[in-house]
């Protein structure tokens, strides 16, 4: 059994320091006889996250509901899966949203125990699972990076090659022809302030190849 996406809690976000989860982090309450079985983990895009959802039902045949929010590639999306609107999926968006998550599933398979929560206790049921899996997780920093290539002439390869060790750039192939092409890759908030110093170190000598949106504005 897969679910529908039934709430209209998607958008488009912008994290200020995104996070990721290291690796999968399970959680498990009970709240007046109802079994919450949450669990957090990195997933690449939507479609991962509703084969995560999928299989989860093959796991859980028997579940009263698979609730899940995600944060990936910009976007967001939560889903109650017939709880009462605003319940479920919400509240567990909001937690992964307040930590600055990208990347990240947040899961509650829930086995109903026969009383009803209401309202008021369904979100705080499902804010408490997602929250205790996310105690229990390693988070680790996205770092986006930034490809770059050069070209220069052969008497200045070593003055290059150590500006990109101090750099903590991470160097490719390099290519030796007419000139010297090197190939390299780095964080991408840095990759500004790098090409300006390569600039500078090459004397004005250092071609950039295929630098499409790396290149400092003049």
């Amino acid at each position: 059994m897969v679910t529908k996406e039934k709430d209209g809690a998607g958008g488009i976000y912008t994290p200020i320091m995104a996070h990721t989860i290291a690796k999968p982090s399970n959680s498990e309450l009970i709240v007046k006889k109802s079994r919450f079985i949450g669990r957090v983990q990195a997933v690449e895009d939507r479609a991962a996250a509703q084969k995560v959802v999928a299989d989860l039902w093959a796991e859980h045949p028997t579940a009263t509901h698979v609730c899940w929010a995600l944060m990936a590639g910009g976007h967001s999306a939560a889903v109650d899966d017939g709880e009462p609107s605003g319940t479920a999926g919400r509240p567990m968006l909001d937690v992964l949203r307040h930590q600055d998550l990208e990347g990240v599933l947040a899961t509650v398979v829930r086995y109903y125990g026969g009383v009803n929560l209401g309202a008021g206790g369904l979100v705080r049921a499902y804010t408490d699972t997602v929250a205790q899996a996310l105690l229990q997780a390693e988070k680790v920093a996205i770092v986006k990076m930034q490809a770059l290539k050069c070209a220069v002439p052969y008497p200045q390869e070593g003055r290059m090659r150590r500006e990109l060790d101090a750099a903590g750039a991470t160097l490719g192939e390099v290519r030796h022809g007419e000139r010297v092409e090197l190939e390299f890759a780095l964080p991408a908030h840095a990759a500004t302030a790098l090409v300006a110093r390569l600039n500078d170190a090459g004397s004005g000598q250092v071609e950039w190849i295929d630098l499409t949106d790396a290149e400092p504005a003049e």
